[in-house]
């Protein structure tokens, strides 16, 4: 069964940076792509704790037409 098709986002991070990410995402028990989306979630979590809510009709106004990758055959 095909999963929904998530968005990507490519990141450039420093060698030691991503090092680090790693060890910690092993010590964790998680994937690096499930350490850093963990990591996004509390951020935003954050954010919003600090500042208030984002605004929802912002959100939903985002285009993400170019985090989807193109389909090969």
């Amino acid at each position: 069964m095909a999963g929904k098709k998530q968005p990507v986002v490519k990141v450039r991070l420093q060698e030691e940076l991503l090092r680090k990410l790693i060890v910690m995402s092993e010590l964790e028990g998680r994937s690096i792509n499930n350490q850093i989306t963990m990591l996004a979630r509390n951020a935003v979590a954050y954010h919003e704790r600090a500042k208030g809510k984002l605004d929802t009709k912002a959100i939903a106004a985002v285009d993400l037409s170019e985090y989807f990758e193109e389909e090969t055959e």
